[in-house]
């Protein structure tokens, strides 16, 4: 199984900040590899403290589903096949801003968490870090 490495890592966070200053708001990014371990992480200044654990578990939930932190949380409504998921595997974020990290043949590698803005935003620089990759 294959894996993310450093300056992937590092590569995913520089295009996700350089997003996050296009669009005017101030974000903490966090990359985890495949095992979902965190490997690296960037609190833009003045980001919030409280976001900081979000964008970790916005990444986590990616890698460990995955699929989109926002598809998960539109199957994990009352009723929804994945109802109440969220409190699993210590703690999961079910709205948009992760996304799994796929190398250019497909392979998931890891995943990335945004959090700090509307979640609308959140996936947007989300969104950009994951596409540094490939």
């Amino acid at each position: 199984m294959a894996d993310i490495d450093l300056p992937q890592a590092q590569r995913i966070l520089d295009e996700a900040v350089r997003k996050a200053e296009e669009i005017g708001t101030l974000m903490n990014i966090a990359v985890v590899d495949v095992g979902g371990n965190l490997k690296a992480f960037c609190r833009m200044d003045g980001a919030w403290l409280g976001s900081i654990d979000i964008s970790i578990r916005k990444a986590r939930t990616a890698r460990f589903f995955d699929m989109n932190s926002g598809d998960i949380g539109a199957l994990s409504q009352p009723g929804g096949p994945l109802f109440n998921i969220e409190v699993s595997n210590g703690g999961l974020i079910s709205f948009p801003g992760g996304i799994p990290l796929r190398e250019e043949g497909g392979e998931i590698v890891g995943g990335i968490g945004v959090s700090g803005s509307s979640v609308e935003n959140d996936h947007t620089v989300a969104e950009a870090g994951a596409k540094a990759l490939g």
